[in-house]
């Protein structure tokens, strides 16, 4: 019966420390490569709605401002 079942052979201990060393490396490094690309995209929709704020803000300030016609004071 044993020759049935096949030997499992345990890896070395530093192989396997060396796998999940390098795997841990890997998925860190990807994962600060999305950190960082999110905070880019983060930072470029910023920007862009500041600017938009900024012109609605200078149009808004050469209309003609009807509120302060029924409020008088």
């Amino acid at each position: 019966m044993s020759k049935e079942l096949p030997y499992i052979v345990p890896s070395p201990q530093s192989e396997v420390d060396e796998t999940f060393a390098s795997y841990q490396t890997t998925h860190q490094f990807y994962h600060e490569v999305h950190t960082r690309s999110e905070f880019e995209r983060h930072c470029q929709w910023y920007s862009t709605t500041a600017a938009q704020n900024r012109r609605d803000l200078e149009k808004m300030r050469g209309e003609l401002n009807i509120m302060q016609w029924f409020c008088r004071r």
